[in-house]
């Protein structure tokens, strides 16, 4: 078997698997509940992640904030790292691992949601923004490999996804994404 049919191989097995996984399917539409609830009392979405995704975390909020599959009203979800003289500051004058959770003390209120994506579940920059999160009030939704890693003790949803593989769970971790960018977007304005 070739390379690309191998990672075409396990993709198709992850999805089956989790297509399989009433219990995730179940918090996956929590998640998606809590953030119609976060937007219909006046509140926003934040993301954040590093590396892959970090960009997966901006194309989500991308999809929320301008639209995903409707022609409809904005909606305000951003990514932390967008503002690379924000990021680049905070680095110089703290630490990265602070960068999050600063940004959640300037930008988060009570009700948002924060969603964190993290293969590991051990990145401490997503920890510090959780744990700034809970402070604030914030629900804290987590997308992440399969152990879950130190952000099951911080979220108040954790979707763990049966692997070890990174690309794997980051493409999952973007299928994930687009449902519930879909629903959110259908429970929000589907009558319109």
């Amino acid at each position: 078997m070739s390379k690309t049919l191998k990672n075409i191989q396990e993709l198709s097995n992850l999805a089956a698997a989790i297509a399989n996984d009433t219990i995730l399917i179940n918090q996956i539409d929590a998640v998606s509940e809590a953030i119609v609830k976060a937007y219909r009392a006046g509140n926003k979405t934040i993301f954040c992640g590093n590396g892959g995704s970090s960009a997966e975390a901006q194309h989500l909020a991308a999809e929320l904030s301008g639209k995903f599959m409707m022609d409809r009203k904005a909606i305000p979800a951003e990514a932390c790292h967008v503002n690379s003289s924000f990021v680049t500051a905070v680095s110089n004058d703290y630490d990265f691992t602070q960068v999050y959770s600063r940004y959640i003390e300037a930008f988060g209120n009570s009700g948002d949601v924060l969603i964190g994506l993290s293969t590991s579940g051990t990145s401490l920059n997503i920890i510090n923004a959780f744990q700034s999160a809970k402070s604030k009030g914030l629900v804290c939704v987590s997308l992440t490999g399969e152990t879950g890693g130190l952000l099951n003790e911080l979220s108040d949803y954790i979707l763990k996804i049966p692997s070890k593989s990174v690309p794997r769970i980051q493409e999952i971790h973007l299928l994930i994404g687009h449902i519930i960018c879909e629903k959110v977007e259908q429970s929000l304005f589907g009558d319109e």
